[in-house]
């Protein structure tokens, strides 16, 4: 599944950018969105996709606010997950 695939199958999740711009949508974004509202396959397919280094790489660089978008139970369950096979 592509990159691409991934947004425009959880579309919902990013219901305030318009279908044209969607294809723009960061890394960082898409890592938060689907670590935060997806399900435990939907980041299974986020971390085919992208590849597992690439997704801890974007989770662990979320500082001060970025961090704070996360849920803290979701911050620190898949902190632990990707420490331990990222």
């Amino acid at each position: 599944m592509s990159r691409e695939q991934i947004i425009y199958k959880h579309s919902a999740l990013f219901w305030y950018t318009p279908d044209e711009q969607k294809q723009d949508i960061s890394d960082a974004l898409l890592v938060e969105r689907i670590l935060n509202d997806g399900t435990l396959d939907d980041c299974r397919e986020l971390v085919e996709t992208l590849g597992g280094k690439r997704v801890a790489e974007v989770f662990f660089a979320a500082t001060g606010r970025q961090k704070a978008n996360y849920y803290p139970e979701i911050y620190h369950f898949f902190s632990l997950i990707l420490q331990k096979y990222a």
